[in-house]
């Protein structure tokens, strides 16, 4: 890997996501030689994710590179490698780019979308973890509308325009809503000889309320907000399974869609060489005590949501969300220092600074700890809480200029196919004779 030999200790972060990011920043001109780790040059803004898939965004305006975070940080090594093993005998990973020894390793690998062993969803829904999936999912549903265009055949224009989101979290309800107001204000000017009334979204969520996270007043509020856009919102359903047409559930209820979006749960990416059974969770999570050592090391860590650590509030582990990742990732930074210079580390407290969850234009929920608000105001306060969290000023003046554009315009100016999505079961017509 062209690392050069320190005289400092070593530490090794895999991922570059919130924990990780939160990590390395604690670390900087500290006598320690860091080496951050990920497959991706960049990290992604998840949180806005489902904006990029549905046009408000373009994927650079949620990305920042990695090596533009670290400049200047001395001692500090990013690269691009996909970690493989873990010897965790020899203090060694076995990486896709070589070997590499390390004195202290943190594992901050983040989630994937669990499909809770369905293949055939698996196979055929669209996921929304990452910058690549969120295009894919962009260009599926611009396709899916020019595909409208050009068949007769109205149960099949009535699948391509019918969307089914499965989840009923933040991630779903948000895309639901915004797919909702993209029907209203969008469609019918972009498609005025499609009858875009026709088009369908369906939010799916197998509990009794959806955001089940949040508070019943917040639920019940955004499940109207929802109502209100024209979503239909199915709960106490489960998808069981999809062919990429049909969508049966658990119920009486099916559907006929071109278009199932899967958000309704993640897992842990771990990593060979940690994943013994005895070291994970239901979750796949690895076990961590209250200083975010995984069980059974001393010199492993893991934070953020591939950490599982199990307290008297949280039997289950923390939420997988971005607060708990980067309040992890600043008290480990903190807690390594204080081993390297043989002191006490501190237990990890997780202080809830609330959740939130915006439906579209001047509707959202939030939920602080002594405060919980519905409507516009939350809407102004979701917008500013994202604003600050965004990584790079440019990242931050460019999301606020495209807002305050969409928001006056009701418009959504990245609405591009720029690279084509065709599912594994879409035959391409245009490569058939005749």
């Amino acid at each position: 890997m062209n690392i050069p030999q320190s005289s400092f200790p070593r530490v090794i972060i895999i991922g570059g996501g919130f924990g990780g990011i939160a990590l390395a920043k604690k670390l900087r001109k500290k006598e320690v030689q860091v080496v951050l780790l990920d497959k991706h040059n960049y990290h992604t803004f998840q949180p806005l994710l489902y904006q990029v898939s549905t046009g408000g965004l373009e994927p650079d305006s949620i990305a920042y590179p990695i090596r533009k975070v670290i400049q200047g940080y001395p001692n500090f090594y990013f690269r691009l490698a996909d970690v493989r093993h873990i010897d965790t005998t020899k203090r060694k990973l076995k990486t896709n780019i070589g070997e590499i020894l390390y004195d202290y390793l943190v594992v901050a690998t983040g989630s994937e979308t669990n499909f809770f062993g369905n293949e055939n969803i698996e196979t055929k829904a669209m996921a929304m973890k990452s910058i690549p999936q969120s295009l894919n999912l962009r260009s599926l549903i611009l396709e899916n509308f020019e595909q409208a265009l050009l068949t007769d055949d109205l149960h099949e224009r009535d699948a391509l325009m019918n969307f089914v989101i499965v989840g009923g979290g933040p991630t779903g309800v948000e895309l639901a809503g915004a797919l909702a107001e993209i029907k209203k204000g969008i469609l019918p000017k972009d498609y005025p000889d499609l009858d875009t009334r026709r088009a369908q979204i369906n939010l799916i969520q197998g509990s009794d309320r959806i955001l089940p996270a949040m508070s019943e007043v917040a639920s019940s509020k955004a499940e109207q907000f929802l109502e209100s856009l024209g979503v239909n919102v199915w709960k106490n359903v489960r998808v069981t399974d999809y062919d990429g047409n049909l969508v049966s559930t658990s119920s009486d209820i099916s559907f006929n869609s071109a278009t199932l979006v899967w958000a309704a749960g993640v897992k842990a990416v771990n990593i060979a060489g940690l994943n013994a059974k005895e070291l994970l969770s239901r979750g796949s999570r690895l076990k961590v005590n209250r200083f975010n050592q995984v069980e059974g090391f001393e010199e492993i860590f893991a934070v953020g949501d591939v950490a599982q650590m199990e307290t008297e509030a949280f039997p289950d582990g923390h939420p997988m969300m971005a607060q708990p990742a980067m309040q992890q990732g600043e008290n480990l930074g903190e807690n390594l220092i204080r081993i390297l210079e043989n002191k006490s580390p501190k237990p990890f407290v997780y202080r809830n600074k609330g959740n939130m969850a915006t439906v579209g234009r001047n509707k959202a929920v939030v939920d602080l700890p002594k405060f919980k608000f519905q409507g516009i105001f939350a809407w102004f306060v979701w917008m500013f809480v994202h604003l600050f969290f965004l990584i790079g000023f440019r990242n931050r003046v460019v999301v606020f200029i495209n807002w305050v554009y969409n928001y006056i315009r009701f418009d959504r100016e990245a609405r591009l196919i720029i690279r084509p999505f065709k599912k594994q079961n879409q035959i391409d017509k245009t490569q058939i004779p005749g």
